[in-house]
């Protein structure tokens, strides 16, 4: 029996039965299950005349056929016994049943459709007119539930339940309506049958509300059409395209669809043009249109939906924009390519620029292969690949093929996820078009090539600068390219010896060379020889042979030779300046590595001992900015000839860079060679060296050097040797300089402690680990306390508060001192203005803040001044900087400038411990200062010294003469606090009258009435 014949015997069926049910009222009962569960039978009947690869989809609507008989059966039955069925009663659970499994085989057939993607077009498409009917279900359907006051609230949630459904089931109809593509007949049928439900299910609910319903009315047509139409879809052919995945097409919205979408939108305002239609009386009864925010919320999120449905449209023209772009590219790509595999470059290119940027893909195209195939881009699942292919883990592949000639194609496999193979699918069927014009064009231009080539070969041959030999199986050569006379300066005639031409130390090589071609070892590239060329000088040459014996138009072995004896010229001078220092000729840093390893491991196999010096010249960097580089660099190069002529030819040394030296030892049995070059390269450099400048002037400068020594004894590696070689030189430096000093282990760990202090510094600033404590400076003769000096403390987090001669000398070396000073200059400032600001009438009139020489040198200091003066509010008459004297002696022009801007701005300086430095009269003229601080050493000596005594006064009495404030440090004694009284010195500090002391304890001495210090 054909399906068709089943479809009409179905019908006939449903006509007959349907035809019962209304003239037999008294037999509903079994009329309407006969009507129901046949439905039920016809869609198994179909899923076993069909089988669809998706079943559960048909299983699940065949149960919600059943399941929905089995209610009205159950209602039926309660009716026939003379019964009023309850509400909601057992019928309803089987009626509510029905629709999610409806929805669940809607959702499944949807999935299968989409091929498992997501159609996000048709999905917007179908959601507007879904909210729309869903605003219609409420106002008109859901919410007269919710308003009636004759329903409890469970007959409200079955009620509502019925239309809730409804709309969950006309939305998976809208999204198969709207999916992109061709639409399988059977689809209209199943959409009949969801309408023919929603209709009844409408008016079910209304005749509900209104206690009006009655068994066999005109409202069970709806759900006959829906038992009806059911399973007459199943037993359709084009039930089976419900579920196959439609083909890709490009989303676009149609005139129909447009207007579909245009009535959905506008449902929203037509209900609420309806709700004020029916009057104002309805309204206040109703409390005014009490659907309103309903009505505003379905308007907004079907202006939503379209919007987005709009951006879906504007990306899909960006994107079919950007492919047209790429196509464009790629045929200028294929254009330009003059060979397969140009071509299959050019198509590699071409794939890049068509996928999406952010899109995974696997591309694979397959060398040439034997066989003809027809060009054609089809779409495949991975598992039908050819062996040997693969799809990159994608499940569906494009597979191209291009036929290319003699009887060979070419393939490419394209993976990626399948809607994007859709999107470019197009694309690459037009790629595939140009690929098959461009190859040929490849192949007719290679024809014309191929009849070229003899002519194209002999002028090549006449005209190259290589020479090439036809070397007969006697090592005679039978043909020489006319450029041979120009590198062997003669004629070569046939019969001419090949050893003939090289020089006596290539023989053996030219020799082996030959018998290995000729033995089968293929072709031969770069190799190395020497020829006589003209006038007999040694040429370098680049040979390549090749074995053409077999080829009937050479019979030979072809010698392919290249003059390359400048370019080896060219490539040892590079290697020499790869591997040397520019300037001194000595090794560089890497050729002393390399030859250090060398000789580190040849050393631990003899058991020798190997030394390593590291050289550092003593204050090279005042040479530098005294007399200038030029000088500079004649001492380096003295030097280096220095230490050459003192270690001999067999030891290394090497520039490591700067003004540093390393010397590599070879090894002896002796632990003392390494000490004694020390001593001996100290004891030349010790004396000063003269040197000239360029300009015809000559200096002498100081050539002392440290010198750090190490040997491979308490060495595990070479590495390990340069560091303690490089801690030998510090230990040294810190000795005094001009000296040399040997390794010790303890050394390693003072550097490692050194090193870590460096490191904590630097994570001391960020922590916030500095505090401040603070010196009274006093007016010696009214013992009043008019400033404080800031002193900075570091709270380590595990040795505990540190003075800075723990810290400052590490600070200045890694340069962390910069941003400690930056830190001690915000906070004395920020603490001398919350002083301030707590006792206006206090005694205190400044705070004074040491600034290091590195920190004082930075570009920005005065802009760092004038911000921290700013952000913490401190007027500039509160500062008090004070430098030491040894700033001035570098850029004692640029000090100077910077000095008067802070004075300009208000601040005052002081010169730290006046007399212990370079002092010179001429500074206090030329310096723009404000008060000079004595050095504690003086004060030491002020009453057993009458010249200490004398030189004190001289000083206190200069600076009044330069109105200068002098400052004396380290009063200890009431003794010293008489005498520098009586020389007429206003102020002090010193222990005398306070020790350093926390912020809290200033504020008391610095009152308007304090008690007297210590007098």
């Amino acid at each position: 029996m054909t399906s068709r014949v089943v479809r009409a015997c179905y019908a006939v069926w449903i006509l007959l039965i349907t035809s019962l049910y209304y003239a037999l009222p008294d037999d509903h009962l079994y009329t309407w299950a006969a009507l129901g569960y046949s439905s039920a039978v016809a869609v198994l009947v179909g899923i076993r005349i069909y089988r669809p690869a998706q079943r559960l989809p048909w299983y699940l609507i065949s149960a919600a056929l059943a399941t929905f008989t089995t209610g009205d059966s159950w209602y039926n039955l309660v009716l026939a016994l003379g019964e009023q069925p309850g509400f909601p009663g057992l019928a309803d659970v089987f009626y509510l049943l029905v629709y999610p499994l409806l929805t669940t085989a809607l959702l499944l057939l949807i999935r299968a459709r989409s091929g498992g993607g997501d159609n996000r077009a048709a999905l917007l498409d179908g959601l507007v007119p879904t909210v729309g009917m869903g605003l219609l279900a409420w106002v008109y359907w859901i919410a007269p539930f919710t308003r009636s006051t004759d329903l409890s609230l469970l007959e409200k949630i079955v009620s509502i339940g019925y239309p809730l459904g409804d709309i969950l089931v006309i939305a998976m109809i809208l999204r198969m309506l709207t999916a992109i593509g061709k639409r399988p007949r059977a689809l209209s049928s199943l959409t009949a049958a969801m309408v023919g439900l929603l209709i009844s299910d409408i008016f079910y609910g209304q005749s509900q509300l209104r206690a009006e319903w009655s068994l066999g009315g005109p409202v069970d047509l709806g759900w006959i059409v829906f038992y009806a139409g059911m399973g007459y879809t199943a037993l359709r052919p084009s039930m089976l395209g419900l579920a196959e995945p439609a083909p890709h097409a490009r989303a676009v919205i149609g005139r129909h669809r447009l207007i579909w979408l245009t009535g959905a939108a506008l449902i929203a305002p037509a209900v609420l043009m309806l709700e004020d239609v029916q009057g104002h009386d309805v309204e206040v009864a109703r409390g005014g249109i009490v659907d309103a925010p309903v009505i505003a919320a379905a308007a907004t999120v079907m202006f939503l939906l379209v919007l987005a449905r709009v951006s879906g449209l504007a990306m899909a023209q960006r994107q079919a924009v950007a492919r047209e772009r790429a196509l464009r590219e790629a045929g200028a790509l294929l254009v330009r390519a003059n060979s397969v595999e140009e071509v299959a470059g050019a198509l590699r290119d071409a794939v890049d620029r068509l996928m999406p940027a952010d899109c995974a893909y696997h591309l694979d195209v397959v060398p040439p292969s034997p066989g003809t195939a027809e060009a054609s881009v089809q779409l495949r699942d991975a598992a039908g690949l050819p062996d040997g292919l693969g799809s990159g883990g994608f499940r569906t592949v494009l597979y191209l093929t291009q036929p290319l000639s003699d009887d060979r194609h070419g393939t490419m496999i394209l993976g990626a996820p399948e809607n994007v193979l859709h999107a470019v699918r197009p694309s690459l069927e037009t790629l595939a078009a140009q690929v098959d014009a461009v190859i040929e064009r490849i192949y007719l231009s290679a024809e014309v090539s191929r009849r070229d080539s003899e002519a194209y070969f002999r002028t090549l041959i006449q005209n190259t600068a290589d020479v090439i030999l036809i070397v007969e199986d006697d090592d005679t050569v039978r043909y020489a390219s006319p450029s041979a006379v120009k590198l062997f300066g003669a004629i070569i005639t046939a019969g001419t010896p090949l050893t003939g031409l090289f020089t006596p130390d290539s023989q053996d090589g030219l020799t082996e060379v030959l018998d290995r071609l000729r033995r089968g070892h293929g072709e031969l590239d770069g190799i190395e020889l020497a020829a006589h060329g003209s006038g007999r000088r040694r040429v370098e040459v680049e040979c390549d042979l090749r074995d053409l014996r077999e080829d009937p138009t050479v019979r030979g072995l072809v010698v392919t030779m290249r003059d390359v004896t400048e370019r080896r010229r060219l490539e040892d001078d590079l290697t020499h300046q790869a591997f040397h220092d520019s300037l001194t000729g000595l090794a560089n840093r890497v050729l002393f590595r390399n030859r250090l390893e060398q000789a580190f491991m040849v050393a631990e196999r003899d058991g020798a001992t190997l030394g390593v010096l590291f050289v550092d010249l003593d204050d090279f960097k005042d040479v530098n900015e005294t007399l200038g580089h030029g000088v500079g660099d004649q001492l380096l190069i003295t030097v280096a000839q220095r230490i050459s002529a003192i270690i001999g030819a067999g030891s290394t040394a090497a520039r490591m860079g700067g003004d540093e030296f390393a010397i590599l030892i070879e090894q002896s049995h002796s632990a003392d060679a390494a000490d004694d070059a020390a001593a001996r390269i100290v004891a030349a450099l010790e004396a000063p060296i003269e040197v000239a400048d360029g300009e015809g002037n000559t200096h002498l400068v100081s050539g002392k050097v440290s010198v750090g020594v190490a040997t491979n004894r308490d060495a595990d590696g070479s590495t390990e040797l340069l560091r303690h070689a490089d801690l030998a030189l510090y230990l040294a430096k810190g000795m005094g300089k001009g000296s040399w000093q040997r390794y010790q282990s303890d050394l390693h760990h003072e550097m490692v402690q050194r090193l870590e202090m460096r490191t904590q510094l630097h994570e001391a600033i960020e922590g916030e680990q500095f505090v401040l404590q603070f010196q009274p400076i006093v007016e010696i003769g009214a013992s009043r306390v008019s400033g404080v000096e800031a002193l900075v403390r570091w709270q380590h987090p595990a040795r505990g508060l540190l003075g800075p001669f723990h810290f400052v000398e590490a600070a200045e070396e890694n340069g962390a001192i910069v941003g400690i000073g930056n830190w001690v200059l915000r906070e004395a400032l920020r603490q001398f203005a919350e002083w301030q600001a707590a006792d206006p009438d206090t005694t205190l009139r400044y705070v004074s803040v040491n600034v290091s020489p590195r920190q004082f040198r930075t570009g920005d200091f005065v802009d760092q001044v004038r911000d921290a003066l700013a952000t913490t509010g401190a007027r500039p008459e509160w500062l008090l900087l004070e430098i030491t004297e040894s700033l001035v002696l570098r850029d004692a022009d640029k000090v100077v400038q910077d000095l008067r801007s802070l004075r300009a701005l208000g601040v005052r300086v002081a010169i730290d411990d006046f007399g212990t430095g370079y002092s010179s009269l001429s500074y206090l003229r030329q310096m723009p200062v404000d008060v000079l601080k004595l050095d504690k050493s003086f004060i030491d000596d002020v009453l057993t010294s009458r010249q200490q005594h004398a030189l004190v006064e001289a000083i206190v009495t200069l600076a009044a003469n330069l109105d200068l404030d002098v400052v004396a440090e380290g009063i200890e004694e009431p003794g010293q606090r008489a005498a520098l009284d009586a020389m007429g010195c206003r102020y002090g500090q010193g222990y005398h009258f306070a020790k350093p002391l926390w912020p809290a304890d200033i504020p008391p001495m610095t009152s308007t009435s304090p008690a007297l210090l210590s007098a």
